[in-house]
């Protein structure tokens, strides 16, 4: 077998076609777009590349078909607040050959080691944890978009290298014609009303403004959790960026109490049901095809990232903006599921909002750790 660095746009290309060429039998695998995935890797457009490093390779068998992939990073930002300088492996694939995948997860390892890392996370990002994160172990069905879906096997793959669990990723449904228990409408209707609190979905004419307030929420929500690493204003309009082709403002929500920004939720219609007949390529004629399917609508949603500042976790702002979307979204007679993902099983006050809301069990994905 030969593994090869990917250095030049004929490599790229072929480093994208490895998981079409796992794929291609799998009816419910929907593929990324190419320029999704090589947006990770371009300095240009991936401010990671500002305090990180990353490399990736393609496997070949002996008849020189592609057979694997593999990409390692290090994020300078985060490597170093763990036991071990840590760095991330992702965008793995590979045929069902556990020879195969060792030599792939060896390539990544030595590189890292040569880096100072004395461990990896995998299957993760160059990037934020929205997008591109996690192994997929239960729940082989459609995956929305940014989710990674991968062959039941990878999981026996990984753990006979040495990869453990460090957590779950948890991946809820909640149906959008099913009324919200009473409680939950009972709370919900009562913060809606309460004086001085206020709910404002995204204008994207003001942009900056709902970034510098997402950025004042998520960092405050998140600061107590470990290994946190406050996300930039810079970050947040580039990822607002890339959702723009499928936002609808309507669909994300911020609460305020007294103006003071309080809570978000980020809600995408799931662009996997409109790029499903692409095969990844975004091309004149796929542009066309990605406006016709957007027209045509989709009938499935995505929460891609909820946070409430600390202060506010008690007081039932979650609830408030859940109404507040229903009563939008109910009208269109357009979307049938809601997709809560993903929520970390150390995140015990978002999984209880999941519940709260009624939603039901869908997908489980792990964060995996091998110490060298």
């Amino acid at each position: 077998m030969i593994i090869t660095e990917v250095k030049d746009k004929k490599e790229a290309k072929a480093f994208l076609d490895v998981a079409r060429i796992i794929y291609k039998d799998d009816p419910v695998w929907v593929c990324p777009l190419d320029v999704d995935i090589e947006k990770v890797f371009d300095p240009k457009q991936n401010n990671f590349h500002q305090h990180g490093v990353v490399c990736r390779w393609i496997a070949y068998n002996e008849n020189q078909e592609l057979v694997g992939r593999i990409a390692a990073f290090i994020n300078y930002k985060k490597a170093n607040s763990f036991p071990q300088p840590t760095g991330g492996i992702g965008f793995f694939e590979s045929i069902n050959d556990q020879a195969v995948a060792n030599q792939l997860f060896d390539t990544a390892k030595h590189w890292l080691q040569e880096q100072g890392m004395q461990a990896m996370d995998g299957p993760i990002n160059f990037g934020e944890n929205d997008t591109f994160w996690g192994l997929l172990v239960e729940g082989f069905t459609h995956p929305s978009y940014g989710m990674n879906y991968h062959r039941p096997y990878y999981k026996q793959l990984f753990e006979n290298y040495g990869f453990k669990t460090i957590y779950e990723q948890i991946t809820n449904h909640l149906s959008v014609h099913k009324p919200f228990p009473e409680r939950f409408t009972k709370i919900a209707e009562w913060v809606s009303k309460k004086a001085g609190y206020s709910f404002r979905h995204l204008q994207v004419k003001e942009i900056d403004r709902f970034a510098a307030d997402f950025m004042e929420i998520y960092n405050d929500a998140w600061k107590d959790f470990e290994n946190f690493v406050p996300i930039t204003k810079e970050t947040i309009i580039q990822s607002f960026s890339k959702m723009k082709a499928i936002m609808d403002e309507k669909l994300i929500w911020f609460a305020y109490v007294n103006e003071e920004p309080a809570s978000f939720i980020i809600i995408l219609p799931d662009a996997n049901q409109i790029i499903k007949p692409l095969n990844g390529k975004l091309g004149i004629l796929e542009k066309l095809r990605f406006l016709y399917y957007r027209w045509k609508g989709v009938s499935r949603m995505r929460a891609v990232v909820m946070g409430t500042k600390q202060a506010y976790q008690k007081h039932g702002l979650e609830s408030a903006m859940f109404i507040k979307l229903k009563e939008y979204v109910l009208p269109l007679n357009q979307y049938d599921e809601l997709e809560l993902s993903w929520v970390g099983d150390f995140n015990d006050k978002m999984l209880a909002i999941h519940e709260a809301t009624g939603a039901t069990f869908g997908k489980r994905h792990v964060t995996m750790r091998k110490i060298f």
